[in-house]
């Protein structure tokens, strides 16, 4: 019976003809390490077989065949058993897996070796303070924004109108297109009724007032 091979779930195989090659990523950060990559001594025999065979043609042909299917990256075999055994070996301290949630994170950034857990489970004190209070001063700013005054004179109540209704030109605030002298305000108040008039109306479709220009 061989021999149990340690694996975990956040690695990608890498490994192509020449050889074997891991990489593995932390589960919290997305932080990885690529192990060692390994060259397989078989893969100079199987080039070397490959080229006799396309040379002889025949059973020699068939040999470089097998030969191919034996080393078949995308196939377990004792080879690539002992690769991903190493490179779990090599590539494990640089990694913990955190006892509450089960997840491999990386010991430079997501690890919380004072309590044994990843930081999601975890929070070191001075980081969850430091971003508590980010987000205290962004709520506190909010809330003083609210009471300050921003829009001083603007008139509020006529509808804004980014660009002039007669030449098209982009309007910058104020009454009238700078650019053909046309209204820009969309209605216009009645003085006597208060009523909302249509721009350019005038006299007042409620009471008959009469309108400035």
């Amino acid at each position: 019976m061989s021999d149990l091979v340690p694996f975990t779930d956040n690695f990608s195989d890498l490994s192509n003809p020449d050889g074997y090659q891991f990489e593995f990523r932390c589960e919290r950060c997305g932080n990885g390490y690529r192990s060692a990559f390994r060259s397989d001594p078989r893969a100079a025999g199987q080039r070397l077989a490959r080229g006799i065979g396309n040379l002889f043609g025949g059973q020699v042909s068939q040999f470089t065949s097998m030969a191919d299917r034996l080393l078949d990256r995308g196939t377990n075999s004792p080879a690539k058993d002992q690769a991903l055994r190493a490179a779990t070996a090599e590539i494990a301290p640089k990694f913990h897996q955190c006892r509450a949630c089960s997840d491999w994170v990386c010991d430079d950034v997501c690890w919380n070796d004072g309590v044994g857990q990843c930081v999601r489970c975890s929070p070191i004190a001075v980081e969850e303070l430091a971003q508590l209070q980010a987000e205290a001063r962004r709520r506190q700013v909010q809330e003083r924004l609210e009471t300050v005054d921003l829009v001083g004179g603007v008139d509020l109540k006529s509808q804004a109108r980014p660009r002039c209704g007669a030449c098209g030109a982009q309007s910058h605030g104020g009454k009238f297109c700078g650019e053909c002298g046309s209204p820009l305000v969309v209605v216009a108040t009645c003085t006597g009724c208060g009523s909302e008039n249509p721009s350019g109306a005038r006299f007042c479709s409620s009471c008959g007032t009469g309108l400035a220009s």
